[in-house]
């Protein structure tokens, strides 16, 4: 891996500490985010993460018993396991932003190896990333950690750009591996979306039949959500919807970005919405924006993860930490984070994953 620099980032001085005290610390004003009390949609009506997930909520549905099997080996992995929390590293940037883009900042990551070594010494429940990347190290690392296909991608050199997840690998691929599960991509809101939608509800039945988990990747675009004041893509209410649609498709866990926004509905004019969705069911507040995409997850049946986004450098502890926060005191069930902690030294990256999983393991942190 690439060496680490002699001058220590301020923002690894203190991954040394441990608990509560940690991350009061890295979040600093943010740290009022601990103190937020939710009264929007109570606590009370969501189906939390937890110990027994799997036999609390999953065993009640209509999943074969090997991906019941399944869920309880992602649950029963990492330095979360048994908390119902998950923590996963996705590596599909080679593709989704070019090679280059994702790994010249620590060139050590072109190799595939370093990414499961990274996900298994960062104590991920999984690594979800391509067939490639997966395919190649998957006899020495599928019985070490558990593995999640992503089988569609956008791929980016296409002059002039166009923004379309096509397909890359199969189901049976992904069972042949020895993944525990698949992903996939749909964006909502496209032109593309209902083949996607269409494609994706085929593959996810056809990974429950083999007995894999699902992930959906719920992303919007549209041109048109993006407004001068305001990008409606990390709306709380056009995510919520589209989470919607992911578990109708029965997604398992829904990736989603953290909602910064809300009203996309109604600034845009379009669809139907409802006035206490705004005035009853959710707030300004992050806490309560992220408990309306858990809501639209069934009420936690299916878990929401959170994405962890780009790198910014001297910032990405702090804003992991701050995700992970409002994701868990929301009602999500955890944090997909990838360039934050591959674009950096092995050790830094660790050090992330390791501060991000901190919020989950750390009881003071409840639910708003």
């Amino acid at each position: 891996m690439c060496p680490v620099t002699a001058e220590v980032p301020q923002w690894r001085k203190v991954t040394g500490m441990s608990g509560f005290t940690k991350i009061k610390d890295i979040l600093g004003q943010d740290a009022k985010l601990l103190e937020h009390q939710c009264k929007t949609i109570p606590h009370q009506n969501l189906h939390l993460p937890g110990p027994d997930f799997v036999d609390r909520i999953c065993s009640a549905s209509d999943r074969p018993t090997r991906v019941l099997t399944n869920l309880q080996t992602f649950f029963s992995s990492g330095r979360l396991a048994g908390t119902g929390y998950v923590s996963i590293l996705p590596v599909d940037q080679g593709i989704e932003h070019s090679a280059g883009a994702s790994f010249a900042p620590n060139p050590a990551y072109f190799d595939p190896e370093n990414l499961i070594r990274l996900a298994i010494e960062g104590g991920c429940n999984a690594v979800a990333s391509t067939l490639g990347v997966l395919g190649s190290v998957s006899r020495k690392y599928a019985h070490k950690i558990p593995f999640i296909l992503k089988l569609n991608h956008n791929e980016f050199i296409s002059y002039p750009n166009s923004y379309d997840q096509i397909q890359f690998s199969s189901v049976e691929q992904a069972f042949d591996m020895g993944a525990i599960g698949v992903g996939a991509t749909i964006y909502f809101g496209s032109e593309e979306s209902k083949r996607q939608l269409q494609e994706v509800t085929t593959l996810f039945q056809q990974a429950h039949d083999l007995g894999m988990l699902t992930v959906l990747w719920c992303y919007l675009r549209n041109p048109e959500f993006k407004t001068k004041e305001n990008d409606y893509h990390v709306s709380a209410d056009l995510t919520g919807q589209a989470n919607h649609l992911g578990v109708t498709i029965e997604a398992d866990i829904i990736k989603q970005k953290l909602p910064e926004n809300n009203n996309g509905y109604t600034v845009l004019g379009f669809g139907k919405t409802h006035k206490d969705v705004y005035d009853k069911l959710t707030s300004s507040h992050p806490i309560d924006l992220t408990r309306y995409q858990v809501a639209n997850c069934y009420m936690g049946r299916a878990g929401l993860i959170n994405s962890g986004g780009a790198s910014a450098g001297e910032s990405d502890l702090k804003e992991a930490v701050k995700t992970a926060v409002i994701n868990k005191r929301a009602g999500g069930m955890g944090l997909i984070s990838g360039r934050k902690a591959f674009q950096r030294p092995l050790k830094e990256g660790v050090a992330l994953l390791n501060a991000i999983q901190d919020v989950y393991l750390a009881k003071e942190i409840t639910i708003a």
